[in-house]
């Protein structure tokens, strides 16, 4: 992928960030129009093409491909239609495109799991969803609505395969939209392939904050866990991932809520139920194009990374990537601290690639291996 065409699609993610959803209004959280500034201005900035680099890892380095994106499987619902899952192929609808929600109040806790067919639960009770953020009727400028509920979309593996695992994705968004259909539904399917059982997670977005997020993502895991023997899999054999922004949530569920934490570390009113019983643990990580810290800023310090107790982290970024050289630098912190690494790097491609560019056959072999 040449330079000019890495430029197109960086000012096209930019726009989409800056324009979608609802028309802002004047009382867009602050936080959300400096995230957005932030990764306008990296991505302004581009790649410093005379930054020193470190090539004593190049074999981890290799020329992107399409050839073997998977398209939207022949027996996906219409309405899970992805396309190519080529880069060149998405349009602004289909970043900006929504999964179907669940049907009624089917939740998480009050609907049997089903594993021979996609599924979509709300993993919050009505009533009682953990939360410090009051986002009300009268707020606009989000791309969601002040009544979205979190809800986890459960993609099986086919018809008489045995499966190796499960793993629980996160699109990227900047915390403003979730890019389902070029992240996480395409990559989704390619795991399917490759023999594990998927979930999308819809975490909440801005106005809620990256701690609120990360309490979606441990519900989440404690659903697939509660029904590992119904998903064919074991309990610890559980990995969390996410693209841009939704690793950095699942690096903030790794890091600060995972385990026996629950919702009433953030809301006094919450009520735990007995999914809480059951601990949030997952067992491998994927930063795509994305690292452990806040938003568009990874954390170099090894202390604080430590403190995670970090399982085996796999990552995935191009040269052309605005945050190149952070994802370089927490990367090689993570490997010398004895954590379980992987690393593609995919020379020329940029940032929001999605399943696009030939990894995930690799992260999935990788996964195979650590859980």
């Amino acid at each position: 992928m040449k330079r000019n065409a890495t430029a197109v699609l960086l000012l096209g993610v930019i726009l989409t960030l800056v324009g979608c959803g609802r028309e802002p209004s004047e009382n867009m959280d602050s936080d959300l129009q400096q995230g957005i500034d932030a990764v306008e201005s990296a991505i302004a900035e581009g790649v410093d093409d005379n930054a020193e680099r470190d090539d004593s890892n190049m074999e981890d380095v290799r020329e992107g491909s399409s050839a073997d994106t998977v398209a939207t499987p022949a027996d996906f619902p219409e309405s899970y239609d992805y396309g190519s899952g080529r880069v060149g192929d998405w349009s602004r609808d289909m970043m900006l495109k929504r999964l179907p929600e669940p049907n009624g109040n089917e939740t998480v806790l009050n609907t049997a799991a089903e594993p021979s067919k996609i599924q979509t639960l709300y993993l919050w009770e009505e009533g009682n969803v953990p939360a410090e953020t009051e986002f009300t009727e009268d707020m606009d400028g989000y791309f969601d609505t002040w009544e979205f509920r979190p809800y986890v979309t459960s993609i099986p593996v086919r018809e008489g395969v045995t499966p190796k695992g499960a793993v629980l994705l996160m699109a990227g968004g900047a915390y403003q939209f979730r890019g389902n259909y070029t992240d996480s539904l395409p990559t989704a399917a390619a795991l399917r392939e490759e023999g594990f059982q998927t979930f999308i997670v819809d975490y909440r977005l801005h106005p809620y904050n990256q701690e609120e997020g990360a309490l979606d993502v441990a519900r989440a895991v404690r659903f697939v866990r509660k029904n590992a023997d119904v998903y064919g899999i074991e309990p610890d054999a559980i990995a969390v991932m996410g693209f841009s922004a939704g690793g950095i949530q699942a690096g903030e569920f790794l890091m600060h809520y995972d385990e026996d934490v629950n919702g009433t570390v953030l809301d006094r009113l919450y009520v735990p139920d007995e999914l809480d019983q059951i601990p949030a643990h997952a067992s491998a990580a994927g930063m795509i194009y994305s690292f452990y810290g806040r938003l568009s800023v990874g954390n170099m310090d090894p202390d604080w990374l430590a403190e995670g107790d970090l399982p085996p982290t796999f990552y995935v970024y191009g040269t052309e990537d605005p945050f190149y050289s952070q994802f370089e630098e927490q990367y090689e912190v993570v490997r010398k601290m004895g954590i379980d690494t992987g690393r593609i790097v995919l020379n020329g491609w940029p940032h929001g690639f999605g399943s696009d560019g030939g990894w995930v056959k690799d992260y999935a072999d990788w996964l195979e291996e650590v859980l």
